[in-house]
C-alpha cells in the first residue's frame, strides 16, 4: 500500500475553517510600528512586534496594502500588486514576517485591491500611450466625453474622493482626448472586469500569494468591481465617502457574483485560505448574496461600526447582521472601527464616556457568534485625532474636497508604545502622523502594567472567548432586561449584559466571568456590559 503524500493529505476541517470565530486584528502598517527610523510604519516593525500581537490572544492579522505604489492613498493605488514595496521593507521583510507569523500561530491575511490600480501601473502607462480602442485601453474603462467637443464627462457620477470620477487625458498626439473612470482618486483607475485578461492577471496574483503562503485575503470594494451596462447618470448625485446606498450605480451591480465566483474557484484550491470582502450594501438579501456558499467566505458587516451607543439601536444592528448571513447559512462578522471610519472612543461621545462606552462594546462583541475585526489601537482605547495641523493631512478626501474635509488621517494616528513623550516607541524621530502628547497613558507599556487598562481588558476577553465551552453556539437567545439595557445568551451557557442606560442594573442570575467596569453594590453601572455563565 503506498501512501499518500503529505502535501496531498486533506487538510484539516477545523484548520481550514478557523476563520469562523478567528478574532483578526487589521495592521495599518505604516501608523503600526517602524523598524527603519524613516517616520512610517513598516513589515519589519510588524515583526517586532508579533510577541505583543501573540500576547493579546488574536488569531490572525489582517494588513493593509503593503504591494508596490505610489501612495496617492495609503497604498491602495497599486503599481504591482506581486512585489512588496521597499517602503515596507520589500519582499525579503514580507517573507520573514510570514514566517514568523506561522511560527506563533498566528495566520495572515493580505488587502487585496481588484477594482482599480495606480495610474503609474505598467498597464495604465501603456493605456495612456496607445490609440483609443486598444487592447491597452480595454483593460481599463475609458469613453468619449460628452458634448460637441467631448469636454464633458461621459456621465455624471462623482468619485467618492469628492469631484468628478472622471478625468479627461492628453493623447499621445497632444489632443484633448478620452477620459477614464476612477471611483476613487485620479491616480486610480478603475479596471475593466469584463476585459479576459484583467480576470487573468488578478488569478494570477491571488495564487502568487497563496503559494507564498498567505492564510487569505481581504478584498477592497469587494462590491464594486462590476459596472452597469452603458454607465448610466445617477438619479441623484451621492457626495458620501463611504457607500452603502443600494441604488448608487457605481456598486453592488449583478455582475460582481460572477466575478467572486471565480476568485473563490482559485481560493478553493487551497483548503486554509479565506476571502473576505468589503461590502457595503444595506439590503440584506443582497448582501447575503456576496457570502454564497460558491463565493466570499465573510463579508464585512459594518452596521454595529455605525451604530449609536442605545441598547436599541445595538439590538437592531445584531439582528439586522445575523439575518443579513442566515438564509445562506454564512457566518457573521463585527466590528467597531477600522482605517475608514471615527475610532469607537470618539464615536461614543469621547472622554471618559466614550472610552467607558467602548469597552463595553468590545465585550459584546467578543460574545457575538462569528468573526471578530479589532482595528490596531482599539484595544489601547484611543481617540480619533481631529485637530491634527492641516499641513500634516495626507487623506487625499483632504486636497478633493477643496480643503473642506478632513478624511479619515485622524483614525490613522500611529500606536503610542512606550515612555512618556512622542513618538512614544513607534519611530526614532518624526512620525508621519503626529501623536498626541496626552497619549502617554494609553501608550502600550503604561497599559500593560495596568490590569484594569483597556489593553489587559482586551486581552482577558480574547483569551476567555478561546478557552470557555459557554462561548459555542451559531446563534444567541434574547434575554428580557431593564429599559436602556440589552442581554442575550449564547447557546453554550454565555450570558452577555449591556447597560446604556443612566443607572446602575442588577445582573441576571449567574457567575460574573468578566466585566467592563467594576460592579457597584452588586449591580452594573451604566456604560458597562458583564459576562456571566
Amino acid at each position: 500500500m503506498t501512501a499518500t503524500p503529505a502535501a496531498q493529505a486533506p487538510a484539516d476541517r477545523s484548520d481550514r475553517e478557523w476563520w469562523r470565530s478567528a478574532v483578526f486584528y487589521q495592521v495599518y502598517p505604516r501608523s503600526f510600528a517602524d523598524s527603519d527610523g524613516d517616520g512610517i510604519g513598516d513589515l519589519g516593525g510588524v515583526r517586532e512586534k508579533l510577541g505583543y500581537l501573540e500576547l493579546l490572544g488574536v488569531d490572525a492579522l489582517w494588513i493593509c496594502p503593503v504591494m508596490r505604489s505610489p501612495m496617492a492613498d495609503g497604498g491602495y493605488d497599486v503599481a504591482d500588486p506581486r512585489d512588496i514595496d521597499a517602503l515596507f521593507g520589500g519582499m525579503a521583510a514580507f517573507d520573514q514576517l510570514l514566517a514568523e507569523a506561522h511560527a506563533r500561530r498566528l495566520k495572515v491575511t493580505m488587502d487585496l485591491v481588484p477594482n482599480h490600480t495606480s495610474r503609474e501601473h505598467p498597464w495604465f502607462q501603456a493605456a495612456l500611450a496607445a490609440a483609443p480602442g486598444s487592447p491597452e485601453r480595454a483593460r481599463y474603462i475609458f469613453r468619449d466625453g460628452r458634448g460637441p467637443n467631448g469636454d464633458e464627462p461621459p456621465n455624471n457620477w462623482p468619485s467618492i474622493f469628492r469631484g468628478p470620477a472622471w478625468t479627461r487625458i492628453t493623447e499621445p498626439d497632444g489632443t484633448p482626448g478620452q477620459w477614464y473612470l476612477h471611483l476613487f482618486a485620479p491616480e486610480q483607475p478603475d479596471l475593466n472586469w469584463e476585459n479576459p485578461e484583467v480576470v487573468a492577471d488578478f488569478e494570477q496574483t491571488l495564487r502568487f500569494w497563496l503559494d507564498r503562503g498567505v492564510d487569505g485575503f481581504r478584498i477592497d470594494v469587494a462590491h464594486g468591481m462590476a459596472k452597469p451596462p452603458g454607465l448610466p447618470d445617477m438619479e441623484s448625485v451621492s457626495t458620501k465617502m463611504l457607500i452603502h446606498d443600494d441604488t448608487d450605480p457605481r456598486f453592488n451591480n449583478p455582475g460582481v457574483h460572477d466575478i467572486h465566483r471565480r476568485i473563490r474557484k482559485v481560493i478553493d484550491e487551497y483548503p486554509h485560505a479565506v476571502s473576505i470582502g468589503e461590502v457595503w450594501v444595506d439590503d440584506n438579501t443582497r448582501f447575503g448574496e456576496y457570502v454564497r456558499p460558491d463565493e466570499l467566505h465573510l463579508a464585512f458587516n459594518f452596521r454595529l461600526a455605525e451604530t449609536p451607543f442605545t441598547a436599541d439601536a445595538v439590538r437592531h444592528a445584531i439582528d439586522n447582521s445575523l439575518a443579513a448571513v442566515a438564509p445562506v447559512g454564512a457566518v457573521p462578522t463585527w466590528t467597531l472601527s477600522n482605517h475608514d471610519v471615527e475610532r469607537e472612543v470618539t464615536r461614543y461621545g469621547g472622554g471618559a464616556a466614550g472610552l467607558a462606552r467602548a469597552r463595553a462594546m468590545i465585550l459584546l462583541e467578543l460574545a457575538l457568534p462569528g468573526s471578530v475585526f479589532v482595528y490596531n489601537g482599539a484595544e489601547l482605547g484611543l481617540p480619533n485625532v481631529d485637530d491634527l495641523p492641516e499641513d500634516a493631512l495626507q487623506d487625499p478626501v483632504w486636497e478633493r474636497s477643496g480643503r473642506t474635509e478632513r478624511g479619515r488621517d485622524g483614525c490613522r494616528v500611529p500606536i503610542p508604545w512606550e515612555s512618556e513623550w512622542p513618538p512614544f516607541g513607534f519611530t526614532v524621530g518624526e512620525s508621519w502622523l503626529p501623536i498626541p502628547p496626552e497619549w502617554a497613558a494609553l501608550s502600550v507599556e503604561t497599559q500593560l502594567e495596568d490590569v484594569g487598562s483597556t489593553l489587559s481588558l482586551y486581552r482577558m476577553a480574547i483569551e476567555l472567548r478561546g478557552l470557555r465551552p459557554e462561548f459555542a453556539g451559531p446563534r444567541i437567545e434574547w434575554y428580557g432586561s431593564p429599559a436602556g439595557c440589552l442581554a442575550f445568551r449564547r447557546p453554550g451557557g454565555l450570558v452577555c449584559v449591556l447597560n446604556a442606560s443612566a443607572a446602575p442594573i442588577p445582573l441576571p442570575p449567574g457567575e460574573l466571568l468578566l466585566a467592563s467596569a467594576s460592579l457597584t453594590s452588586g449591580h452594573l453601572p451604566p456604560d458597562a456590559a458583564a459576562w456571566l455563565v
